[in-house]
């Protein structure tokens, strides 16, 4: 063989060997995970804001030890996880998710990391129930994150619930008293009822709170995994497994106060035996919407029957009334254009109670539009209503007409063809806008869908059949607008 070719040879090998098999190794694994999860799981460090600390954040760091590659979070609301996971955003998901047959209709899961329990909190001062079968028949309202374990619980025996997508609303609204009690998988409720001050991060926001009977329905936290990914499956539960058996995961736990007898439960359970659940049928999943859209149309005709009157009231203003009043219109117009409706609704909600006004989600959620969405129609009623000639006023005003007389039965009147199309626009922008609503626990037809294809799947049907609700009840809005401007139309 001749020198030029065994160089050629050479650089072969030196350019294509090296390059597959050890850049597959060495690539990093993708985990989802909510990183405003909450304490004790994954949440953001005092110290140094830019990180995320929790003892599955430690976890995750001892598997990538185990894995021998690095392992990257990618941020994912806790609800879509499993969604996101079998879209394929990430390689696996690690955030306090529950081997639940819901979720393994969805997901592989690993062998468990942790063993929950659930608890009852309410009010140190509130002895009326010591378990759920006495808030059940009190009529009792309990609150939990939608779509987890205790919400389950809750629904299968009948009682009254509040949903929220995160930790704090539930306690909030126990501690101002708008619910009776709330149920949290065992490491929340110690996080944050709790009295030991040894315990680091636990939280003192809400004092006065107390466990209530003893803990219940027993469940476990596991890694999940695309369906089809038997390997990565594998490969995870051996390197979890590596960790349970060296003690490294019962060092983690202890650190964070989370381990107890229970958790020797991890050494000798391999599988669950927990097996996945089939899906909602159609007609099940149909009816529990059409109840969630009435609730939509409640928001939507309070919310825009409110924004149609105080709307009004400020163009006028603005047009119409002395100085001072006029810059304070224009100031309320700047202000709810100018900030989200949900962060509207969120301080409605939460932050009125500081100044000692509580209100209820559903009044909560029509303020928040109305006031919102009034901005909007004042200066849709203020373009339309200079839009009519000023010779009108004029030839009001010679026939002896006032002022007040002429704008209610002359420039109104007109200036409804104008008015009357982006009106309708808003209406119909409202009905779509009203799943903001869902972080004041409100379950209207939006959150009702996320917690049917959560718990249940079927992403298309239930998404097909939600899709369907909403033009039922948008499509005939723009029918009704054409059909009036047509009779209130120039003949």
């Amino acid at each position: 063989m001749d020198k030029p070719l065994r160089l050629f040879l050479l650089a072969t090998l030196l350019f294509t060997a090296p390059s597959s098999l050890p850049a597959q190794e060495k690539r990093p694994l993708v985990c989802g995970a909510d990183l405003e999860g909450g304490v004790p799981y994954l949440f953001g460090s005092k110290d140094d804001p830019e990180s995320q600390i929790g003892f599955e954040v430690d976890l995750m760091n001892a598997l990538a030890r185990q894995l021998g590659r690095p392992i990257t979070r990618r941020h994912t609301e806790f609800d879509t996880l499993i969604p996101a996971l079998d879209r394929g955003d990430f390689d696996f998901a690690l955030n306090g998710l529950e081997i639940s047959p819901m979720n393994l209709r969805q997901a592989t899961f690993t062998r468990p990391y942790y063993i929950y329990q659930l608890q009852l909190i309410g009010r140190a001062d509130d002895n009326r129930f010591t378990s759920l079968d006495d808030c059940k028949s009190m009529d009792l309202t309990v609150s939990t994150l939608g779509g987890s374990s205790a919400w389950r619980l809750l629904q299968e025996k009948g009682i009254k619930t509040a949903s929220y997508t995160d930790q704090e609303g539930p306690f909030k609204v126990l501690i101002e008293k708008r619910v009776d009690a709330v149920l949290f998988d065992s490491p929340i409720a110690l996080y944050y009822v709790a009295p030991d001050d040894r315990i680091a991060h636990r939280k003192k926001d809400y004092p006065g709170l107390k466990f209530v009977g003893t803990p219940m329905a027993a469940g476990y936290y596991g890694i999940a995994v695309k369906k089809d990914n038997h390997a990565l499956a594998k490969e995870l539960d051996d390197a979890l497994g590596r960790i349970i058996e060296s003690g490294e995961l019962k060092q983690i736990l202890t650190d964070w106060h989370l381990w107890s007898p229970d958790q020797y439960g991890l050494y000798t359970t391999l599988d669950t035996g927990i097996q996945p659940e089939g899906g909602m049928p159609w007609w099940q999943a149909l009816v529990l919407l059409l109840l969630a859209s009435v609730e939509t149309i409640r928001i939507s005709l309070g919310g825009m029957a409110m924004a149609v009157a105080l709307g009004l009231v400020i163009a006028t203003t603005r047009l119409y009334a002395p100085l001072p009043f006029r810059w304070l219109a224009i100031a309320y117009v700047e202000f709810f254009r100018g900030i989200p409706v949900l962060l509207l609704i969120y301080f409605l909600f939460f932050g009125l109670p500081a100044m000692g006004i509580k209100l209820d989600p559903l009044h909560a959620a029509i303020l928040g539009f109305g006031l919102n969405y009034a901005a909007y129609e004042a200066e849709i009623y203020r373009n339309g209503i200079q839009s009519i000639p000023i010779g009108q006023w004029e030839a009001a005003a010679s026939l002896g007409m006032s002022p007040f007389l002429t704008f209610r039965r002359i420039i109104f009147p007109q200036s409804i063809r104008t008015i009357l199309p982006p009106m309708t626009n808003d209406f119909i922008a409202l009905f779509k806008d009203t799943s903001v609503v869902s972080v004041v626990s409100v379950i209207e037809l939006s959150k009702e869908y996320q917690i049917l294809t959560k718990t249940y799947g079927g992403f298309l049907q239930i998404g097909l059949m939600t899709a369907g609700l909403y033009l039922v009840m948008s499509v005939p809005l723009g029918y009704l607008s054409r059909y009036l401007e047509k009779r209130w139309g120039v003949k």
